[in-house]
């Protein structure tokens, strides 16, 4: 079975830090551009960071310096190092794969089932 499995996700106060991971499963990551998205509690999916497999990384401005993205191709992973956590950043984290850069979570081959994180003193 082709999937992504995030874990990581947790309960942690204000200023902490959490490392979320992404697995792939049934498939190589390569050639692949990894993305994280993330649904709070309000509507809509927002993308955060990205990473290509030559490992170029975006990030949107709600978590650059805060956060950072990186990928280990030998053993298929992606992992999301997130310091300095504030209750905003609480929400359902998502990573999704595909061979193209695309804005629209809805638009990725592959994702997960979602991690999540609780920002909370």
């Amino acid at each position: 079975q082709l999937q992504l499995v995030e874990s990581g996700g947790g309960l942690v106060q204000p200023g902490g830090s959490l490392r979320l991971s992404c697995a792939a499963s049934g498939f190589s990551l390569d050639y692949y551009i990894i993305g994280w998205f993330r649904q709070g509690p309000g509507p809509g999916v927002e993308g955060i960071s990205c990473i290509t497999f030559g490992g170029t990384t975006n990030y949107n401005d709600h978590v650059k310096g805060r956060f950072t993205i990186s990928r280990d191709n030998n053993r298929n992973m992606v992992y999301l190092q997130m310091n300095s956590l504030k209750p905003e950043d609480t929400a359902v984290y998502y990573c999704v794969a595909d061979l193209r850069f695309s804005k629209n979570f809805n638009e990725y081959e592959f994702w997960g089932q979602g991690t999540q994180v609780t920002v909370s003193s």
